[in-house]
């Protein structure tokens, strides 16, 4: 798969071949900031670089300031590339092999290229893992990152990740190929090497790199004054697994008598930090028949490998890996049969660094990027769509398949300019369920290809005026089926002449005109004294004060449901229309979608919503027919999930994000099928753009009320996570935000007091004691507290209670059986205090990934 951003592969292909009359085949090299279509030459390696505009279609170029490019800097750090704009910005180096080997080396010089005095600090991935932390100590040092990895895929991705200090800039970025037998059992499809350290010891010059190490590895020098040093003009052999260079290994350094050691030392700041050592070794000198160089090698004190010989002028290796320290040293020590100290040519040290994360399926990538190059989409779309879940593209949002390999579900590009037709890279996205294109200049028939997405439930075309309405057939036949919500309207609302134009004309006309007249009927029950249910219930009258009738449900023939504004409403018509206008352009499987509204002259508004005939999420959990339906513990999850699901949206794929502000049980509503909706947008605020926080009049529900909120009027997303927090407990306890009692107390401190007692069954609902997994329920109410910190930086955020929550679900999945086959009180507590006692334990913030 190849991924190109706003760029012909052609081209990309063509400009690669060029390079390689000049460098070894498959060496990428790039100097970031350059202008476009221009190359530098590096005076070190006599390598060409390119301008990095072919690689990536982010960021800013600069020049470091003038007092900083002196005349001993190399060329290619007198520009870097900034990226003031996202969290994450990344690189494409593509005509790759999947499963091959490679080095990677990312260079960076800040010298005050933006007249700010102040050195950042950000990370850096390689594709969807952590590879390291970009800390610059001053503004005139040159410094680089390098790893050795396997490509996955025929790309790699090189990603700046912004953090707590400036912005991100690079000034160089380099691609080496390695043969698979380099390196062969530590860098592999399971694991990276971060280079820590790699010296040429007693070499001849500062720095040695290409053409004497033909992979450019970059071997620094290395000296200590208690050693001797030795060297040799002839060549020595390379070993097959790491192939270092003769001219490194043609220098030496020993010590001055068979009693002294050679000693390297290091030290880490984590402890559980796993190197990787490797240490170089020949024979350079000539030897007397009767002498012996033998030696072991010991990492800190405890032997690692005994008995070492070197061979006269052919490179040798020894390695090994270490860890649970802070403080490292590698010593060499003669034998006691040996008439020679040790000797030690050259020293590699790498920290082994996991590849965990598991980028999205290849085809969903491919279908996405064509799709991003095709529209020239402008939503920051950067590095892998999905993960890590924290920097997942904006209106994008995707489910792990049972393989751990996530899967693109929903793709939201309204508002987003697409011109033209309708590409076929949208009918390769296989496991689409919700697909709105609502709100651009799209033209053309609905392509047959759709009709490949199997999975898809939910097509929004509205506001496209030259598009076709008219379905294809496997579509329709869903739409017809319920398995389909298809919205089309605004100037699109009638479909292009057809042979069938009467019925297509037809099947429009007669439902909007349907609504329309629902929406009149709502209005005229309104404005009489009373409403009454379908099932004929009277409902109080219009001046009743009573909470209940503030919002009013009216189910009809059709499956929709009314939201009427009574006369005793908080709510008045800023509210009703701020709804109105965030529903308009909102569409997530777990939010509930608005059909229409209602607003006349006389003060009648009405929202059309889809029916949920399930009702709130409250009246299962404290309503007065709780115990007709009593959910069972894998319910409560999947129904929790949902909820924050349709959250996470609101958060980061809403463009601008949305915090809902009345986050609540009551404004979880639930279908037929128990599947969770979150309602009730009268209160939500949009952000601006990069605003991190609000400055506003405090509103919501007593009991789940952000405190850092209420007492600064400052709203951020984690006032919802706070409010979330309190629905979890609800879920688990089902007990009210507020407690009554002699003393009213919050569900956060009732929950906290009987943490202390021990036992999860004083804190689960009891209609369920017997029937709920123990580990689920602790990390569930871990999740809790977590986000009803008082201090709004130490909550978690909603991708990470997401992932959480799945994890809690997998849990009770995978016990189903056990579950099912009962356990007593006793083994439940048990299971709680070794967890509290040992395993686990209220986090003092979030754990977040």
């Amino acid at each position: 798969m190849r991924v190109l951003c706003f760029r012909s592969l052609v081209f990309i292909q063509l400009l690669l071949l060029v390079l390689s009359q000049d460098n070894p085949p498959g060496f990428i090299s790039i100097d970031c900031g350059l202008p476009s279509n221009s190359t530098s030459v590096d005076e070190q390696t006599n390598l060409t670089h390119v301008s990095d505009d072919q690689f990536i279609d982010t960021g800013v170029n600069y020049e470091i300031a003038p007092n900083y490019a002196t005349d001993e800097l190399y060329t290619k750090y007198l520009t870097v590339r900034s990226f003031p704009s996202g969290t994450r910005n990344c690189y494409t180096l593509t005509s790759l092999s999947a499963g091959s080997k490679y080095l990677v080396r990312a260079g960076f010089l800040y010298g005050n290229y933006d007249n700010k005095n102040n050195p950042p600090n950000f990370d850096i991935h390689l594709g969807v893992n952590y590879w390291g932390s970009v800390d610059l100590p001053d503004a005139d040092g040159a410094y680089f990152h390098e790893i050795i990895a396997t490509a996955t895929s025929n790309y790699l991705q090189i990603c700046l990740v912004k953090k707590d200090r400036g912005t991100p800039f690079i000034s160089v970025l380099e691609l080496r190929p390695l043969l698979t037998t380099l390196y062969n059992d530590d860098a592999n499809a399971t694991q990276s090497l971060v280079l820590s350290a790699r010296f040429d010891i007693g070499a001849r010059s500062q720095e040695l790199r290409y053409p004497h190490d033909p992979y450019d590895r970059i071997w620094r020098n290395y000296t200590m004054e208690t050693w001797r040093y030795i060297e040799t003009n002839s060549t020595v052999q390379p070993d097959k697994d790491f192939a270092t260079p003769s001219t490194v290994m043609q220098t030496a350094a020993t010590t001055s008598s068979t009693n002294q050691s050679l000693d390297i030392s290091w030290s880490s700041d984590n402890e559980s930090t796993v190197f990787l050592i490797i240490l170089h070794f020949s024979e350079i000198q000539e030897l007397p028949p009767t002498a012996l160089r033998q030696f072991d090698i010991f990492g800190n004190g405890v032997l690692a490998l005994n008995s070492i010989t070197p061979i006269k002028l052919y490179s040798e290796w020894a390695k090994y890996t270490h860890t649970w320290h802070t403080e490292y040293t590698a010593s060499l020590k003669a034998t006691s049969n040996s008439t020679l100290p040790p000797i030690l040519n050259a020293f590699e040290l790498y920290v082994v660094r996991p590849t965990t994360g598991i980028p999205t399926y290849s085809g969903d990538v491919a279908a996405i990027n064509k799709i991003k190059a095709n529209y020239q989409v402008n939503k920051g779309w950067s590095g892998d769509p999905c993960v890590p879940t924290e920097f997942s593209w904006t209106g994008v949002t995707c489910t792990t398949e049972s393989n751990n390999i996530p899967r693109i579900t929903l793709l939201n590009l309204s508002s987003c300019g697409l011109t033209g037709v309708i590409v076929s890279s949208f009918g390769n996205l296989s496991t689409l369920n919700s697909l709105d294109l609502s709100y651009n200049d799209l033209s053309g028939d609905l392509p047959t290809f759709l009709d490949q997405l199997s999975a898809l439930t939910y097509l929004d075309v509205t506001g496209n005026s030259n598009i076709s309405t008219t379905l294809p057939p496997g579509l329709q036949q869903r739409k017809r089926d319920g398995n389909l919500m298809f919205r089309f309207g605004g100037a699109s609302r009638y479909s292009r002449p057809s042979n069938n134009k009467t019925k297509i004309l037809l099947a429009v006309i007669i439902p909007v005109a349907a609504v329309g007249l629902l929406l009149l009927l709502a209005c005229l029950i309104k404005r009489s004294g009373f409403r009454r249910l379908a099932n004929g219930e009277e409902i109080r009258n219009k001046n009743s004060t009573d909470l209940e009738d503030l919002e009013l449900f009216i189910m009809v023939n059709c499956m929709t449901a009314r939201k009427l504004q009574s006369s005793s409403s908080r709510q008045g018509t800023r509210e009703f229309l701020a709804e109105v206008r965030h529903l308009s352009r909102i569409h997530h499987r777990n939010l509930v979608p608005l059909i229409g509204y209602c607003k006349d002259g006389l003060g009648c508004m009405a929202l059309v919503y889809e029916y949920m005939s399930g009702g709130s999420l409250r009246t299962y959990l404290r309503g007065k027919d709780r115990n007709a339906r009593v959910l069972s513990w894998e319910e409560r999850l999947h129904i929790l999930l949902e909820a924050a699901q349709g959250l996470l949206y609101l958060h980061r794929e809403c463009a601008p994000p949305i915090i809902h502000r009345d986050v609540k049980t009551e404004n979880i509503l639930l279908n037929h099928m128990l599947e969770a909706k979150i309602a009730d947008f009268g209160l939500s605020k949009a952000f601006r753009d990069n605003c991190t926080h609000m400055s506003i009049t405090v509103a919501g529900t007593p009991g789940y009320l952000d405190p850092e909120y209420n007492s600064s009027c400052r709203l951020t997303e984690k006032s919802d996570v706070y409010s979330f927090g309190v629905v979890l407990l609800e879920v688990v306890t089902a007990k009210p935000p507020i407690i009554d009692g002699r003393n009213k107390i919050h569900l956060t401190l009732w929950v906290h007091q009987q943490l202390t007692k021990g036992s999860m069954d004083d804190i689960v609902d009891t209609r369920i004691l017997d029937r709920y997994d123990v580990n689920s329920a602790w990390k569930v109410v871990q999740l809790a507290m977590s986000c009803c910190l008082e201090t709004s930086a130490q909550r978690p955020v909603m991708s990470h209670l997401v992932s959480e929550l799945k994890d809690c679900l997998e849990l009770v999945l995978g016990t189903s059986s056990v579950m099912d086959s009962g356990r007593s009180s006793s083994s439940r507590r048990i299971a709680f205090e070794v967890a509290k006692n040992g395993e686990s334990s209220l986090p003092d913030g979030p754990s977040v990934r």
